[in-house]
């Protein structure tokens, strides 16, 4: 999603085409965050339900805002290669309106605003690991603190014009790195610091709605087309086409390989296993579908299904509550995703870099997918947790114990997710009252 080095004689001329389908996948992009709300709102208890789709939904409004004042600039303006700016970016307040996204022919407004759906959902991604007990206010600081500190600079090193990842040589098509790996890492963090639900490896924590899971599941699948196929900001050259057919079968088959591993291992198809499976072969098709073919693309699915699937169970083994699997679906899967690019790339898509099963022998571009991999792992875990211990010693992170096993819906917004007083078997409504105590008067004069 860098800008290209072009000549002067071939510089574009502004496309209502590329433009009007840019904005079309920026409002795709949108859309995926209400799916993801929807997605994790329907895999926790009813008494969390809507804390859990308002940690999505805070984030259109506070990084939207952040985004305009200040982030695009940090990320996408030329500095150095790990921060940018452009004094011209800042508030938005000196860009034209026809004035074209540098190598490109959609004006910078709609590059900045579909960059900007980005920004909102990746720590939208990290609330699915806090579950049931992270307080809304100190929720949306951190996801404030996070999106300047961690966000605005790893988007800048992946996908900056001079940021050092860009310049490497690391591939990575629509955010793997700098959205999933970034997300994942910044969610096992967090948790390490905050600690545990009441009730971890105890208590039944079983999603309280699965067609709202389907339904978030289903959203996020549709959304994913203007994600991956729009980062090539463009649709003239076939790239973005390959990429859109890419995230349909990777996630076909990422869907299959998890309900396969899951009849395997438990001996079930779960609706659960499909949604999930089908959110980690989009996460892992997410770096490598510009570069990989379809063939491959069932290869980095497949692989993506069962590693996601096995890497889901490890948070029993080892002790961490990550609440919905945010680090074992986007942080294995963005890993999967990009170092399996330095095995299947063709050369014949978005770059000409191969991977060792189309001649690169020497493991050159697996090497400098590891590069931005690990840092990317390295810097968000690092920095994420020590947002989250500063902010747990300061405000406190997590609402009291009591709050949490009555209900974090009540506690922290004063609504329940489903008002069930009207509803009833037999009797009901006002009826339903008087009747239950001539029973029970009935019984006491007994």
């Amino acid at each position: 999603m860098a800008p290209a080095i072009m000549l002067a004689a071939d510089a574009p001329k502004l496309s209502s085409a590329n433009t009007g389908f840019m904005l079309i996948c920026s409002a795709l992009v949108m859309l995926m965050t209400p799916g993801l709300a929807f997605f994790y709102g329907g895999m926790v208890r009813v008494k969390s339900t809507l804390n859990m789709l308002m940690m999505s939904f805070i984030s259109l409004g506070i990084v939207t805002i952040l985004w305009v004042l200040y982030g695009f600039s940090l990320a996408f303006g030329t500095h150095n290669s790990l921060i940018g700016w452009n004094s011209d970016w800042f508030g938005l307040s000196n860009i034209g309106l026809t004035e074209l996204w540098d190598g490109y022919s959609i004006p910078v407004f709609v590059f900045m605003v579909f960059q900007l759906m980005f920004a909102i959902i990746t720590p939208a991604l990290i609330s699915g690991a806090l579950a049931d007990r992270v307080k809304f206010s100190a929720w949306s600081l951190f996801i404030a603190l996070w999106v300047t500190i961690v966000y605005v600079p790893v988007a800048h090193w992946v996908w900056g014009a001079d940021g050092w990842a860009y310049k490497l040589g690391v591939i990575d098509f629509a955010g793997g790195t700098a959205v999933h790996i970034n997300a994942g890492a910044a969610a096992l963090g967090v948790i390490l610091v905050i600690g545990k639900r009441v009730g971890f490896k105890r208590d039944p924590m079983r999603p309280h709605s699965l067609p709202l899971v389907m339904l978030g599941a289903g959203l996020l699948w549709f959304g994913w087309f203007g994600f991956n196929a729009g980062s090539w900001l463009g649709n003239d050259d076939g790239v973005g086409a390959l990429m859109f057919v890419n995230t349909q079968v990777a996630t076909a088959a990422a869907m299959l390989a998890w309900l396969a591993y899951e009849k395997i291992r438990h001996g079930a198809f779960t609706t659960l296993g499909a949604a999930s499976g089908a959110v980690a072969g989009l996460v892992a098709i997410t770096p490598s579908g510009g570069a990989v073919s379809p063939l491959g693309a069932i290869a980095v699915g497949a692989i993506a299904g069962v590693a996601c699937a096995a890497a889901v169970g490890l948070k029993f083994r080892f002790g961490y509550d990550d609440s919905l699997d945010v680090v074992g679906v986007h942080m294995v899967g963005g890993i999967i995703g990009s170092l399996l690019i330095g095995f299947f790339a063709t050369g014949k898509g978005q770059s000409t870099a191969t991977g060792v099963f189309y001649g690169d022998h020497t493991f050159t571009q697996l090497w400098k997918q590891c590069a931005g991999v690990f840092a990317v792992l390295a810097y968000s875990l690092i920095v994420s947790a020590v947002l989250a211990f500063l902010l747990d010693k300061t405000l406190g992170m997590r609402v009291t114990e009591d709050e949490e096993i009555s209900g974090i819906d009540q506690a922290e917004h004063a609504e329940t997710a489903y008002d069930f007083s009207g509803a009833g078997g037999g009797v009901t409504g006002s009826l339903a009252a008087p009747a239950l105590a001539a029973a029970q008067n009935k019984k006491v004069d007994a």
